[in-house]
């Protein structure tokens, strides 16, 4: 029997967790931001990624046989170090 696609997306996402969804959007959003050359943007955009790693339950971050990283307290880490990171690129920036 053919498995419909909702049910190979859910058998895919089941490797991830929140951190690692978390993760790959923030590297996306890196190469969406990267050919506009804007450092403020750059800022907001670690900011705004770093608080989400910071405040979502580490619960949810417990990893899976696929996550990036091994533990939910390596997530946090990488928040924290997006938050410290984050100001520093927004008052480097000038556009």
């Amino acid at each position: 029997m053919l498995a419909s696609p909702l049910q190979l997306i859910d058998s895919f996402l089941l490797n991830y967790t929140i951190g690692d969804v978390l993760l790959f959007g923030f590297v996306g959003g890196l190469v969406a931001i990267l050919p506009q050359r804007s450092l403020r943007m750059l800022g907001l955009h670690t900011i705004a990624l770093g608080a989400l790693l910071v405040i979502t339950p580490a619960s949810a971050m417990e990893p899976n046989s696929g996550s990036i990283l091994a533990s939910s307290f390596q997530y946090k880490l990488f928040g924290l170090v997006l938050l410290v990171l984050a100001p520093v690129l927004y008052a480097v920036g000038r556009r």
